[in-house]
């Protein structure tokens, strides 16, 4: 204890406040780190391209589009055949012949009315296509996801609100309801992510989720809004750049967004030198709440990388004024120091030729 209070002593009071802002500055860096990081791997509708690959190389692509734009299967199957086609052109091998090369998946949004032997619900609504479940991995609380290109389109995903109002449990897979007088089967149930963003984001009502067939035939859809692509990348930009060029729409009539690098320091910049003013829409884009969450987290991400630059400012700052000190403080000159690093080498010089003299000796 002596020997610590003894150490102590041998500092000024400002030394030690100095030390005390470089320690506490990168622990907030770190913590800030490692905080941000934990959000960010949680958003499961971002990552798709890591679940489809984990060694990388592929890219998951969204294109949200303005209420106007019509997009249909056609066009979508359309898309698919040139993305396959710039595939192959770019030499792009699918190295196991019975999987697929790409998933996408597509979805509208609109209110539904549905009715069960207890209770009548009218509720927002998902119309899916494709895989939409492989790319918004919706924690189950029963039952299972289905896919928008099953030949049976008449499945129904419940969140646990519409389950209780519809039925009073959450054990309901396989029982049937009613959607324009069509009998359909709850597949089935979701937990609905709870919080400020995805309340803020369109979570705060009842969510349920059907074939976008059926959204289009009974009930009020606004039209397809998101279409949604997970493809190899072979060069930076290709899927991005593919789908913003062969999907069929004026530019002014979709955002594309690449999600699998959208949280990376190059693509914060422009969220960074754009915060305030991005959320400023002049389009008629209706973003889908899970893209609603995902630039609420670029706004956090950006603020994050603003502090993460003041607190690794501030130690950097103290350094520099501590070594300039040193130097203007320093009893030696560069001539010194010059043949210090002479002198060192010389007497490198005289050990190796003595060790190779004493080997040739022997």
């Amino acid at each position: 204890m002596a020997k610590v209070k003894e150490f102590l002593q041998s500092f000024t009071l400002s030394q030690i406040v100095l030390s005390l802002t470089v320690v506490v500055s990168l622990a907030a860096f770190l913590i800030l780190t490692l905080w941000c990081n934990s959000k960010i791997d949680d958003l499961e509708d971002q990552r798709a391209a890591k679940r489809w690959n984990s060694d990388g190389g592929y890219a998951q692509v969204s294109a949200f589009l303005t209420r106007d734009s019509v997009v249909d299967d056609f066009m979508i199957r359309s898309f698919e055949n040139q993305l396959e086609t710039a595939l192959t052109e770019a030499a792009v091998v699918n190295e196991n012949p019975d999987a697929r090369l790409y998933v996408d998946a597509y979805s509208s949004q609109g209110r539904i009315t549905i009715v069960s032997e207890q209770s009548t619900l009218e509720a927002n609504a998902i119309g899916i296509g494709g895989d939409f479940f492989y790319f918004h991995p919706l924690q189950l609380a029963s039952g299972r996801y289905f896919s928008g290109d099953e030949l049976m389109q008449d499945y129904v995903i419940l969140d646990e609100e519409a389950a209780w109002q519809l039925f009073g449990s959450n054990n309901i897979e396989g029982m049937s309801v009613t959607i324009g007088d069509v009998p359909h089967l709850v597949a089935g149930v979701v937990k609905r992510e709870k919080g400020r963003f995805a309340e803020n984001a369109g979570l705060q009502n009842t969510v349920v989720y059907v074939s976008d067939n059926t959204l289009s035939e009974y009930g009020i859809r606004e039209g397809i809004n998101c279409y949604e692509v997970v493809a190899p990348n072979p060069v930076k930009g290709f899927v991005y750049n593919t789908l913003k060029e062969k999907f069929g729409l004026k530019e002014s009539e979709m955002m594309v967004v690449e999600n699998s690098s959208r949280f990376k320091l190059e693509s914060m910049i422009p969220v960074i030198l754009d915060f305030g003013t991005r959320s400023m829409q002049n389009s008629a884009i209706h973003f889908p709440y899970w893209e609603n969450i995902a630039r609420g987290y670029e706004d956090v991400r950006a603020v994050v990388l603003l502090l993460q630059f003041v607190f690794l400012l501030i130690p950097t700052v103290i350094m520099l004024i501590f070594l300039i000190i040193k130097w203007r403080n320093r009893k030696y000159t560069v001539k010194d120091i010059w043949l210090f690093l002479v002198d060192k080498k010389d007497r490198a010089l005289e050990k190796a030729r003595a060790e190779k003299n004493k080997w040739e000796d022997f």
